[in-house]
């Protein structure tokens, strides 16, 4: 038999290049502190997937549309002054939402395909998909890696930007439409409503241990595909749902990281404490 025919085989696959790919995007999402409009674009993106799968088309193509409508609609509202991010960003969520909800009634019998949408079915994953999420590993990398000047200087000091002569509308976009994508590819991992979880518990929990990207990016992917690879394992070893158990996982890294940082750095205060103070 054909290694790529044996299903979890193919999701060991998937997860591990999920993960990777959560991790990867999830540092600029805690960086920026994006949450809550990756939150919003998990939901908003929802009525793009039925959408999809309704006419039978691709979920990827309908999530992209919905998603980049989303992240070009948030990124203008949040420029008027009468607006904020915020109020945009929760007007986009439970407006997307709403509408997904919507098209899910049109269809009869539909209803029981909701959950795969919802929270994945990392173990029907078939070759495409596993294609589609290396192919945006790469090019997401390749945006990451080719623009990490101009998002790491609006990020941190978007005044210093502006003063640099940086466009930091422009790069605002690139980022929300890079958010956006990978949102999308890992629907059917993990589902709209837990990919938060996965994009940004690997990167907090990495955050935790440095302030150096390079360093905080690299714990990052590998805390995103330990949290698939643990989840995986969970769900086949206790038969509970792959998408929580992922999202399971990828919380429990996270407050383990937590805790544990918390303890090295009292530890060390400790220590240099006791040599600044002789006994």
């Amino acid at each position: 038999m054909n290694w790529w025919d044996d299903a979890l085989h193919r999701a060991t696959a998937e997860v591990l290049l999920v993960g990777a790919l959560a991790g990867l995007i999830g540092v600029h999402v805690v960086l920026n502190r994006l949450s809550f409009f990756t939150m919003a674009l998990t939901h908003a993106t929802f009525p793009g997937v039925v959408a999809a799968s309704i006419i039978g088309v691709n979920i990827l193509l309908g999530g992209v549309i919905a998603g980049a409508m989303v992240a070009l609609g948030v990124a203008a509202l949040s420029r008027r002054r009468s607006q904020n991010a915020a109020a945009a960003t929760g007007v986009m969520l439970s407006g997307g939402f709403a509408l997904g909800a919507g098209l899910v009634a049109t269809q009869n019998g539909f209803s029981r395909d909701l959950t795969s949408f919802l929270v994945g079915s990392i173990l029907t994953v078939n070759p495409q998909d596993l294609l589609t999420t290396a192919v945006a590993l790469v090019v997401v990398a390749a945006v990451l890696t080719a623009c990490a000047r101009p998002l790491r200087y609006t990020g941190f000091d978007r005044m210093g930007a502006q003063a640099a002569g940086f466009a930091t509308g422009a790069w605002d976009v690139v980022l929300l439409l890079t958010i956006q994508v990978v949102v999308v590819t890992i629907v059917p991992a993990v589902g709209t409503i837990l990919a938060l979880a996965l994009i940004v518990a690997p990167a907090a929990a990495a955050r935790q241990w440095s302030h150096r990207l390079s360093i905080i990016t690299a714990l990052a992917v590998t805390l995103g595909a330990l949290s698939g690879l643990g989840g995986l394992y969970a769900s086949s070893h206790w038969n509970v749902a792959a998408g929580a158990s992922i999202t399971l996982t990828a919380t429990a890294i996270l407050a383990l990281s937590t805790v544990l940082s918390r303890l090295a750095k009292s530890r060390f205060s400790a220590a240099v404490r006791s040599r600044l103070i002789p006994a």
